[in-house]
């Protein structure tokens, strides 16, 4: 299908998408979005289904050019949910310049989808006749998908290939691989006492996260990878009073999944012999995304789209990334998965998040062209 690509319409209809509160935990402003998006893609010939996949959560879209099919030649994969707090879009909506688009979410990801959109339409007619395509647009992406996990992983099971259009780096490089990440809260418990005339009769929680901390950094592995960090810590009440209570978020990053566990299973273990006497510690693994590791099959894949990059004239190279997506997923259910299929930006999950303009265009081109070789 032969479509005119304007820059300018573009932009109004990312601004309908970006100006929109639709942070994770708002699902009435991902709902909002979501009825922007399905007769956006209803009327280039697409079946939507909307998923309710819990009540806290916004809708997530299924969309396909073949309703009956029982399995996809191919999957994209988006998210519709921002970081963002309700409010964001009144501080600093959608602003562009000559070289750049501003807003909350225009790169993570609004414009990955919205490009989806456009090479979708761009597809020859035998193409679009012959593939079997799936798009997955979730609700909760920032939370590591927690509601949408089994949904997309249900879908990448049944799909040949999966692209996942979250933003190119702003040097244009693709993405090959992405570290796996999980989410520790540390609870630790002690016995409060006054620290002036009764300071032996305390145990201090606060002693007992110090000793994690230092431990946790010990675990770190430079070299496989594995990295941690304490990142946010809590407690006491008073400079006077032991303190019985403190709590720790840490972080967790690997490539190695089996390394990943090896290190829930020391933190599980050092919970059973807290280092201060009389101290407890309490450890919950709140999130966890396995690493997403190319494949032979993957490395095909990278092959394919390098030559018609290379055709295009793009600037790239494939970049391993420390931060996950929900390729994370597919990739962990065996379904060959590459990400970096939206234009180019930088600035994620900040003020300063933008959109480079004249990569929008030849990112789409990009992403026609490999489509038209599967």
């Amino acid at each position: 299908m032969t479509i005119n690509f304007e820059t300018s319409t573009y932009i109004e209809q990312l601004k309908k998408l970006v100006n929109v509160d639709c942070g994770s935990h708002t699902p009435a402003g991902i709902a909002k979005v979501a009825d922007v998006l399905a007769p956006m893609f209803e009327q280039i010939g697409f079946s939507v289904t909307r998923h309710q996949l819990h009540a806290d959560a916004g809708p997530c879209l299924e969309i396909t050019n073949k309703p009956d099919a029982t399995h996809f030649d191919v999957m994209l994969c988006g998210h519709m949910d921002t970081v963002f707090p309700e409010g964001t879009v009144a501080q600093r909506p959608l602003t562009f310049d000559e070289e750049k688009i501003y807003g909350p979410g225009v790169t993570d990801m609004k414009s990955g989808i919205l490009s989806a959109w456009y090479a979708l339409q761009m597809l020859s007619a035998e193409q679009r006749q012959k593939l079997s395509i799936v798009i997955a647009l979730n609700c909760d992406e920032e939370i590591g998908s927690c509601y949408s996990r089994e949904w997309i992983e249900a879908l990448a099971r049944k799909s040949d290939k999966v692209l996942v259009c979250e933003a190119a780096r702003a040097t244009g490089n693709l993405i090959r691989s992405r570290k796996g990440n999980a989410k520790y809260e540390l609870t630790f418990k002690g016995v409060a006492s006054h620290a002036g005339s009764a300071l032996e009769d305390g145990v201090s929680a606060i002693y007992e996260l110090s000793h994690w901390s230092l431990a946790i950094k010990d675990l770190v592995n430079l070299e496989t990878g594995t990295t941690m960090n304490v990142g946010i810590i809590e407690g006491g009440v008073a400079v006077n009073v032991v303190p019985d209570f403190a709590k720790a978020t840490v972080d967790l990053r690997f490539w190695n999944t089996d390394e990943a566990e090896i290190i829930d299973n020391t933190l599980r273990t050092m919970a059973k012999t807290p280092f201060e006497a009389g101290a407890s510690v309490e450890v919950n693994r709140l999130a966890f995304k396995p690493s997403m590791v190319p494949t032979d099959a993957t490395e095909e894949m990278i092959a394919l789209v390098s030559e018609e990059a290379d055709k295009l004239g793009l600037t790239y190279a494939w970049e391993n990334a420390g931060g996950g997506s929900d390729g994370n997923f597919t990739a962990n259910v065996g379904t060959p998965t590459l990400d970096g299929f939206g234009p180019m930006g930088a600035g994620l999950h900040s003020g300063k998040e933008y959109l480079i303009i004249n990569s929008i265009k030849p990112r789409i081109d990009l992403l026609v062209n490999v489509l038209e070789r599967f």
